[in-house]
């Protein structure tokens, strides 16, 4: 039990803290989308100026200087667009710096496992979760020359840290690298134009409380009236008031329309933004908002009744309705779902197997219980180079996307969700639950064992289905039931004493002549043994005796 490493606590997950819905801007004119795009495009050069900026300026950057970029991109656009600016600008750079981090600790991670392995002997094999030495004197040496590329950059990935430099790239790094393999990406040259432009726009803008509808720069009506507030260059374009251009279409939100028609009422913040889905011509308005945090039930609530245990997997959910004892009720259930394909498709069927998930739960009237999974020590090469299928595997689990849908998703339900450690779950779900609860009629897969130990753990019960009882309740009234006596003790071999009172009506308990003679009794190997039995032959009688005539069955009652 000494490799086994620590299990964190069970908590319950807090719901989201916002809301995004969006809804297709149908009916567009052709003056509508030029001016959407003259737009986005000058907008979009404003934001990129401002991100070189901002990266230049490193760990020094401070208020006066954001107050600086500011003005500086007002006389170019309105005070409203060049505060959305800034700030989209101040949360790319701080995703840039905690991507460095998670990139730095990636190498760091490798580094530690190749030295390690490399210490070892070849052929040498692993212990407690612990990769083994390489395989062959090939690969120990092209593994010590892939130490010494890591370690270069790492050390140049903590320069660039300690000197707050980080690398962005507006429209998307795996975009800008299909542009030097056009024929891999099954993209032409002016195709993949059109779609860096679409990925580098910017029309976005953020709510403020108190203004009409929520929105100054992009404000919706509650007809569905969309209208920009155009940049000062682009101000010839307007079609109504104040510099503003109203779009020819009307836009409708069917998912949360009443609380977003509730918030425009109230002129509450909704933030909005535009863009262009290239691949199916569609222009698409996003609206989002924050809303209150959703309280949390204590786990002490979340125990007092039913609990559903799921396990994730790469092709489906396997769920499991436990009781507040920790037993499984009822029959288990398998919610599939097919991660091939674009990634709108991958998404439609995660949220496909979510909201059948969350339709039983809700019939059982109980909480989930998940697993916090996180494989980013488990997909890198130095751990498992030649498990590429395995790799691979886990690296397609959507784990981050179906805890976020799950968690939101649940919050609209009213279901309570339990993260618990994922340490284990698997192996000891299979070890002690996936052969009781296989019958004739029911063949519990290891998955489902799993989901029942996950559902345990989130009750604060064992996985284990059965523990030693406390010495209090003990046959002997201490110490355990299968305690034995030591070989050297006297007495083990011996005779067993006399038991007081008649163990006949006729002879007493240890009376007789031989009452403490154990070869007396008949038991196997002891000289009380008899030899088969036999039945001897009738007496002869006198006539026969001296006759000379042999005896025969047939003679009886002759």
């Amino acid at each position: 039990m000494g490799g086994l490493r620590e299990v964190t606590a069970r908590f319950v997950v807090p719901g989201p803290s916002g809301v995004a819905i969006r809804a297709g801007l149908k009916g567009l004119t052709g003056e509508d989308e030029m001016a959407l795009r003259l737009v986005g495009d000058l907008l979009g050069s404003l934001a990129s100026r401002d991100l070189k900026a901002r990266c230049a300026a490193g760990l020094d950057h401070d208020g006066a200087q954001w107050a600086q970029r500011k003005r500086a991109l007002t006389g170019q656009s309105s005070s409203r667009w060049a505060g959305s600016i800034t700030k989209t600008t101040h949360d790319q750079w701080a995703l840039a710096r905690r991507g460095q981090l998670a990139y730095v600790q990636s190498l760091e991670a490798g580094v530690r496992t190749i030295a390690r392995r490399l210490s070892l002997t070849v052929g040498a094999k692993g212990a407690q979760g612990l990769p083994g030495g390489y395989r062959s004197r090939q690969e120990w040496f092209a593994k010590s020359r892939r130490l010494h590329l890591l370690q270069d950059r790492l050390e140049r990935e903590r320069t660039d840290r300690a000197s707050g430099r980080v690398r962005v790239v507006r429209g998307g790094r795996k975009l800008r690298c299909n542009r030097h393999n056009l024929q891999a990406a099954r993209l032409t040259e002016a195709e993949w134009r059109v779609r860096w432009e679409a990925e580098r726009w910017f029309l976005q803008a953020d709510g403020e409380s108190g203004k009409r509808y929520g929105n100054e720069t992009i404000r919706v009506s509650p007809d569905g009236e969309v209208s920009i507030k155009l940049p000062a260059p682009l101000a010839g374009l307007a079609n109504a008031s104040k510099g503003r251009y109203v779009l020819a279409c009307r836009v409708g939100f069917r998912h949360r329309g009443e609380q977003w028609a509730d918030r425009i009422a109230a002129n509450r913040a909704v933030a909005y933004r535009i863009h262009l889905d290239v691949e199916r011509d569609r222009w698409y308005l996003t609206a989002s908002w924050k809303i209150p945090p959703v309280r949390t039930v204590p786990l002490e609530a979340v125990r007092s009744g039913r609990l559903i245990g799921v396990d994730t997997n790469a092709d489906h959910l396997a769920a499991w309705c436990l009781d507040t004892h920790g037993n499984p009720v009822g029959e288990p259930r398998r919610f599939d779902y097919d991660l091939s394909g674009s990634g709108s498709h991958r998404d439609a069927q995660v949220r496909h197997a979510l909201i059948r998930l969350l339709h039983w739960a809700k019939r059982h009237e109980g909480a989930i219980a998940i697993e916090d999974l996180d494989f980013q020590a488990d997909t890198t090469r130095e751990k498992h180079g030649r498990r590429k299928r395995f790799r691979k595997l886990i690296s397609g689990m959507p784990t981050s996307k179906l805890r976020a849908r799950l968690v939101s998703m649940a919050a609209e339900l009213g279901i309570t969700v339990v993260a618990v450690d994922p340490a284990y779950t698997s192996r000891w779900g299979a070890q002690h639950w996936q052969k009781p609860l296989t019958s004739k009629n029911r063949k519990t897969t290891r998955h489902h064992a799993a989901a029942v130990a996950i559902g345990r753990r989130a009750l604060g019960h064992p996985i284990r289905r059965r523990t030693a009882p406390p010495p209090q309740d003990q046959s002997d009234r201490a110490g355990h039931r299968t305690v034995q006596a030591a070989s050297g003790t006297s007495g083990c071999e011996e005779t067993r004493p006399r038991d007081p009172g008649p163990r006949t009506r006729s002879v007493g308990a240890g009376c007789g002549a031989k009452a403490g003679d154990q070869g007396a009794h008949n038991r196997s190997e002891h000289p009380a043994e008899h030899e088969f039995w036999y039945q001897d032959s009738p007496p002869l009688s006198h006539e026969d005796r001296y006759s000379g005539v042999r005896w025969r069955p047939d003679m009886i009652g002759a």
